[in-house]
This record gives C-alpha cells, structure tokens and sequence, in this order.
C-alpha cells in the first residue's frame, strides 16, 4: 500500500480547468501591488499563461507531501516572476 500511494503521489498531475488569460487578469485588475504588476508582465513577455500554469504545476507538485495552500502558490508565483 505505501508503494502505491508514493507511486501515485509522484505520478500526480496538476491541472488548472479552464484557465485563459482573461481570467487571470480579472484577478489581478483590483490588486495594485508590485507582485500582481510584475505577474501581468510575466504573461504578456511570455506571450499567454500556458508557461505559467505548467511551471506552478510542476513546482507545486513538490509541495505535495507538505500541502499545497494559498501562501504555497503566492511563493511559487513569486518564483515565477523571478525567472
């Protein structure tokens, strides 16, 4: 049983449903902090969200032992901007 779960916890997929640029600005249109700004030209120089959403996936998935929570996500996001 433990094998199983550390298999299926390694082979887990993230998957953001739905997901399209708009939305993404619509969260971010109230937020005037220096972060959300730099978010919005992270996707408009990488032409879309699609990198975004792969590379949050993939990062996340490290925290999957650990738990995935709001301020998990902003730290990732945070790292995305960064690269």
């Amino acid at each position: 049983m433990e094998e199983l779960a550390r298999y299926l916890i390694e082979n887990i997929i993230l998957d953001f449903k739905g997901m399209d640029v708009e939305e993404v600005r619509s969260f971010l249109r109230e937020d005037d902090s220096p972060v959300s700004r730099a978010l919005l030209s992270k996707i408009i120089e990488d032409d879309g969200i699609d990198e975004l959403l792969f590379v949050l996936a993939d990062c996340l998935q490290e925290h999957l032992r650990t738990g995935i929570n709001e301020g998990v996500v902003r730290d990732q996001l945070k790292t995305y901007i960064d690269s």
